[in-house]
């Protein structure tokens, strides 16, 4: 997260940055990061690319208009070809949903059925999503290698990140990285609680993504960790609120928020059983109504309109984050303010990285990254998310030692669940998958896994073909 002007360069070469999924909701989000950096990094061309070509004109078309009333220089293309996308790309996004809102409330109702918790990033239903995720995602990073530029680096933020950027590692596709902006969210959270410049906290991360600790938390160089962890405050106005001050002693750190799906299992399913709605139908439900409304306005011509629209379902669906698991609504008003300066989403840390490789200088950041000997308890080939040292030559992962044997347990158990969900997709192995799901904690039962792998296989069917 860099404000110095130390750090951009304008004998950089031109850019071109690509991202596909460029038609979801959250393009405008992206857009406005990218913009307020493009000058300074040098991007010339920025390309939205989705295979849906409704959406891409609906919420393409606001991201382009956000780009142009931040920095009408960049040359913002709108596009439904992917080889167009990605050709001479320095830099390319990956957020995709296949089969759309509609296969994730499947996904989830599925292993509710079972009594298990669906949530698509850390539940059952993650391995389902990424049955047919990745080989949509080895179909970009084949194009991606034969038509962008060489060293091209791709980010990735398809869900679940840490089953795809794993799998997409094995499959040799070693230019991927695995992008999350939980982490970088929690510390800029914490900036806001004390009232502290932008970028002025740090983290010392290890973990997956998704299931992550907080070894350390300075801000401005002081180690503060301990005092978060003590201070009442901390639990009403960040995402520490899902959390037990009592747990976070004895985890000895900070958790990331989604940890709340392990250590309250049972609370979890539970809300999500008694609330109208799973996340996934909410979304669903936000998503289908909001496009409804844009999809009747001249979004060239009534911007502001469509604008009013936007913020109105979107500002539902973001202050009901994780509220039927947990129960817990967030009480700040949402609003999305174009002109502000943006420092948080994953376009941001895509763009941090881009940033610091650039300049060429050394920092620091979260990221998705081959383990390397960073986590002496895991493979090197494990993909972990952790804090990483970003140079010009990539990602290099700090080294954490006498980690908490309980954290490193549960760590250790769903990296065997992704490295055999992996295995299971690259060779489309029900028993490799069967197997996952039978060592996921939150599933924890053979004849539960036989029945998901089961049901999982025939809903994703046309997507990923037969298995054996």
């Amino acid at each position: 997260c860099n404000n110095n002007d130390e750090f951009f360069h304008k004998g950089w070469d031109k850019m071109k940055l690509t991202v596909i999924g460029g038609g979801g909701v959250r393009s405008m989000f992206l857009a406005k990061s990218i913009a307020q950096k493009a000058e300074a990094l040098n991007i010339d061309e920025l390309v939205f690319m989705d295979n849906d070509e409704k959406k891409l004109n609906i919420y393409g078309k606001m991201a382009k208009k956000v780009s142009n009333l931040l920095y009408s220089k960049l040359n913002f293309i709108l596009t439904a070809d992917p080889e167009e996308a990605v050709k001479n790309a320095d830099y390319v996004i990956t957020t995709i949903r296949v089969g759309g809102d509609e296969m994730r409330v499947r996904d989830e109702r599925i292993a509710l059925s079972l009594g298990l918790l669906g949530q698509e990033t850390t539940g059952a239903a993650g391995l389902s999503f990424a049955m047919r995720s990745v080989s949509a995602l080895a179909e970009y990073c084949e194009l991606i290698k034969k038509y962008a530029k060489p060293n091209c680096k791709v980010f990735n933020f398809t869900n679940p990140a840490g089953v795809v950027s794993q799998t997409l590692r094995d499959m040799g596709y070693d230019f991927t990285y695995g992008i999350c902006d939980a982490p970088s969210g929690m510390l800029r959270s914490f900036e806001k609680l004390y009232s502290a410049e932008e970028c002025s906290a740090k983290g010392e991360v290890y973990g997956l993504n998704h299931l992550s600790y907080f070894k350390s938390i300075t801000l401005n160089g002081r180690e503060i960790m301990d005092e978060l962890i003590e201070n009442d405050e901390a639990y009403e106005k960040t995402d520490m609120r899902y959390f037990e001050k009592s747990l976070l002693k004895e985890r000895g750190g900070i958790l990331n928020e989604y940890l709340y799906y392990f250590y309250y299992r049972e609370k979890a399913v539970e809300n999500i059983l008694n609330a109208k709605q799973t996340r996934g139908e909410q979304i669903c439900e936000i998503n289908r109504k909001m496009t409804e409304a844009l999809s009747k306005i001249d979004i060239d011509n009534n911007f502001d309109e469509a604008f009013k629209i936007f913020e109105y379902w979107y500002g539902i669906r973001e202050n009901n984050y994780m509220a039927s698991e947990t129960g817990v609504k967030r009480q700040e008003p949402w609003h999305f303010n174009i002109y502000q300066k943006d420092f948080g989403g994953y376009a941001a840390v895509a763009l941090n990285f881009i940033e610091i490789a650039q300049s060429q200088t050394q920092d620091s950041m979260i990221l998705c990254v081959p383990n390397n000997g960073a986590i002496k308890e895991l493979k090197d080939t494990d993909v972990i998310e952790v804090t990483c040292d970003i140079t010009e030559n990539g990602a290099v992962p700090h080294k954490f030692d006498n980690l908490d044997e309980q954290n490193i347990e549960l760590i250790r158990r769903v990296k065997i669940y992704e490295r055999l969900a992996s295995k299971a997709i690259r060779e489309k192995s029900i028993q490799c998958a069967v197997e996952a799901l039978t060592l996921h904690p939150l599933v924890n039962s053979y004849s539960l896994a036989k029945k998901l792998v089961s049901e999982y296989l025939e809903l994703n069917k046309k997507y990923t073909g037969d298995w054996k």
